[in-house]
């Protein structure tokens, strides 16, 4: 799961949305597990974003252009791997790069996402109409944590499991097999 904190994000929320999103229970299935930041606000939302993290106790993987901010809060950190941007770390730890627009946000979500959950922080309607289209996850967050993606949070009662397979039938079968859900969930900066 990917947090990506857009150029118009409401950086207050998108601080307790990454912090929950990472911490609230750091093992499961929907925690994030990279956090992605347009560069026009990494100067402001980076130093106090990965000081929260590293107080919280989450090992950071940055990517280079991200060292900077990370000295400049004091945080320790690791130089990430390529490798380390496609990892489910199931614990406190969490890969951060700095993007050039929603586009590479979106890219680098096809190239290291599960398809599981991923999440936008921005007060900008269409690219958050863009990012909920475009983005290939069973749901995607705006202005929300991903730790929503839960059956009982979603009202399904006991979870089972969560597929992020896209065809699911066997057998046979007619529209209602054929198709899929996406979910949306809009916040404003909400956290579980």
């Amino acid at each position: 799961c990917h947090v990506y904190v857009d150029r118009a994000a409401d950086l207050d929320k998108a601080q307790a949305i990454t912090l929950n999103a990472k911490t609230h229970r750091p093992s499961v299935c929907n925690a994030a597990e990279s956090l992605l930041v347009h560069r026009d606000v990494a100067a402001d939302f980076l130093p106090k974003a990965l000081t929260d993290l590293a107080g919280a106790g989450v090992r950071l993987h940055v990517a280079p252009e991200v060292t900077e901010y990370a000295d400049a809060a004091g945080a320790a950190y690791d130089l990430a791997s390529e490798t380390d941007f496609g990892t489910e770390w199931h614990g406190l730890e969490m890969s951060v790069a700095v993007v050039d627009d929603v586009d590479e946000a979106m890219d680098r979500i096809r190239r290291y996402g599960t398809g599981h959950t991923e999440a936008i922080v921005t007060e900008d309607r269409a690219a958050a109409r863009r990012f909920t289209a475009e983005v290939d996850a069973a749901a995607v967050m705006v202005n929300a944590s991903t730790r929503f993606t839960d059956g009982g949070e979603f009202g399904f009662g006991a979870e089972i499991g969560i597929s992020t397979q896209k065809l699911h039938a066997r057998g046979p079968m007619a529209l209602p097999e054929l198709t899929t859900t996406k979910w949306v969930v809009e916040g404003d900066g909400h956290t579980r």
